[in-house]
């Protein structure tokens, strides 16, 4: 079916499919991983999933393993990412009888799944192979269209494991069939709620690219070999419309889009040149930003949504009127239509964007001498500087709670220029080392920017440096706890409260965990460090910790001024006539 990643977890009753995987890796056919932790396994999984684009098999024995993968299948079915879930499971002789290991495993992940698949009660050995086909083409199909997460649960009866006599005659003879290219293939659907009348039908009529408008593009929920045709329609429309684009570092948005501006988080929360009434398209999920949701409010309704095969409602101000057959789909149906209509003047829509470019440019001034490659590390003047510093088309992942944040408000244009990926489906922290290291696997060298937190609540996904070897570099923002709630809008007496209610900080030294897991590592002391440690981590071979101390309460503090400075500075200069809006 196209298969070609699997990472498989210990077990007994799984044997059987352990064999199996292990032949078909001898064979060249699959490439396998492993893992001793079910819920790393699985995000791990998803990792390469992102990455690839195609379905990575995970397979665990019974009982609580599989209890471990409804966190990484939650974000799968949240993110629209394909992944495969086998788990081995006891015939139905041995349910609800007391027999060791045996569990109702088979109802766990049914609530996130697109589809749950069940072998044979009586054990796997009785399906035929006509029926065994439907059932896997029948998962790989609900895996991918539209993309989640798929459970396969598998009685299997004993004996489980075959002799070497047998295996050897069973992989003398295997020969695989060649993959069904239509079913590897997307597949275009006609989605819930999409409408097929047209080349301009009423619901569209609303949306007109030669009045002005602004397109917010928020993380990208589609598949990897999507992206390219969501790009090239995107830079399409704005050719058209001249609309400016606020796009999040997760949209898949590049850096050479045209209309591209990056200070739009802040810009609205200044308030400057923002109070006209205008068009939206919004592109997926909404970006991680309270300002922006407020101005949408402000538009009102009317507002188009367009989604990557996502039926599901996408908007949470139900403010918009949803298209779930992606951007690419809906282009090529209308563009013929509006590049032929009779163009009116665009001059309103132009005047507009150089408006919001120069104040783009002017705030971009602004940050560079407020965030400066000097003295103490920042998490502001990280995320401003780290993608700077790193090579072109280097992917990075941000951990779901400051870094995203941070890179969202303070990075230039150097984001754009490569993927970023994060949780922004189900936005948790869980498995986010594990995830980068599948990442890593997949994409090659790739960056993991994370809290202490996050890294911590994932530290079993070192065990996956040894023996795979992923070029991961992993940036640590150490700040003593959950930074992410420092921002927060409360005041707790006693301080020792916060610590204890909601930062959390913990003893465990990283270094000395990176340590014991054989993972090289340094302590970067300044930001002027920064530049040697890249160069020292992409020398390395396999993963490595790079450590940079922060202070959360002081950071916040400085988000807050930063935002409240850039405003007065933005509103100076548009009240002298510097910018003109």
């Amino acid at each position: 079916m196209g298969l070609r990643h699997l990472v498989l977890c210990p077990g007994s009753r799984s044997g059987p499919l352990a064999v199996a995987a292990g032949g078909m890796a001898r064979a060249n056919r699959l490439r396998l991983s492993t893992a001793i932790d079910e819920r790393s396994a699985a995000f791990l999984a998803l990792g390469l999933s992102s990455a690839t684009g195609c379905a990575t098999a995970v397979v665990t024995t019974s009982g609580t393993a599989v209890a471990n993968l409804l966190p990484a299948a939650v974000e799968a079915d949240r993110s629209s990412q394909p992944l495969l879930l086998l788990t081995a499971d006891r015939p139905d002789r041995l349910k609800d009888c007391g027999a060791n290991q045996t569990v109702n495993q088979e109802a766990f992940l049914a609530p996130v799944c697109r589809w749950v698949g069940h072998g044979p009660r009586e054990g796997l050995h009785l399906f035929s192979t006509e029926a065994l086909e439907s059932f896997v083409e029948q998962a790989w199909l609900q895996a991918h269209h539209p993309a989640g997460p798929v459970h396969l649960n598998l009685p299997l009866e004993e004996p489980l494991h075959a002799s070497e006599e047998e295996q050897g005659v069973i992989w003398k003879g295997w020969a695989p069939r060649s993959p069904n290219s239509s079913v590897i293939k997307p597949i275009a659907m006609q989605m819930v709620g999409e409408v097929a009348d047209g080349p301009l039908d009423q619901a569209l009529a609303e949306l007109d690219p030669l009045r002005p408008g602004v397109v917010v593009a928020g993380p990208w929920r589609g598949l990897a070999h999507d992206l390219f045709a969501f790009q090239q329609s995107l830079r399409e429309w704005q050719a058209l419309s001249g609309w400016p684009v606020f796009a999040d570092p997760l949209s898949g948005v590049p850096a050479d889009q045209p209309g591209l501006i990056l200070a739009w988080e802040l810009m609205l929360a200044a308030d400057v040149g923002l109070d006209k009434q205008l068009q939206v398209l919004r592109l997926g999920p909404i970006p991680a930003s309270r300002s922006l949701e407020a101005w949408l409010i402000s538009q009102g309704e009317g507002q188009l949504l367009i989604t990557e095969g996502e039926s599901r409602c996408l908007d949470p101000l139900g403010l918009s009127i949803q298209r779930s057959n992606g951007l690419a789909n809906w282009w090529q149906r209308h563009r013929h239509a509006w590049i032929c209509a009779d163009s009116h003047s665009q001059q309103e829509a132009q005047s507009l964007l150089k408006g919001w470019q120069a104040i783009d440019c002017r705030a971009q001034d602004w940050l560079d001498q407020q965030l400066p490659l000097q003295g103490a590390v920042t998490e502001p003047a990280l995320a401003r500087w780290l993608s700077r510093l790193l090579p072109a088309e280097l992917p990075i992942m941000l951990a779901a709670s400051s870094p995203v944040r941070d890179w969202l408000s303070y990075a230039d244009v150097a984001p754009f220029s490569r993927r970023c990926f994060s949780f922004r489906g189900a936005s948790g922290i869980d498995g986010t080392l594990s995830m980068a290291m599948g990442l890593a696997m997949a994409l090659g060298p790739t960056v993991l920017v994370s809290g202490d937190l996050a890294l911590l609540h994932d530290s079993n996904g070192w065990l996956l440096a040894h023996p795979q070897r992923p070029p991961l570099v992993v940036v640590l923002i150490d700040n003593g706890g959950g930074g992410i709630f420092q921002q927060l809008p409360l005041k707790i007496a006693p301080s020792e409260a916060f610590e204890q209610l909601f930062a959390m900080p913990q003893v465990v030294d990283p270094l000395a965990l990176a340590a014991a897991h054989g993972i090289p590592h340094r302590q970067l002391a300044c930001l002027e460090d920064l530049p040697e440690a890249l160069d020292w981590s992409f020398a390395q071979a396999g993963p490595v910790l790079l450590r940079v101390c922060t202070h959360r309460g002081e950071d916040s503090s400085m988000r807050q001024q930063l935002r409240e400075d850039l405003a007065k500075h933005l509103q100076v200069i548009s009240h002298n006539g510097c910018i003109d809006l």
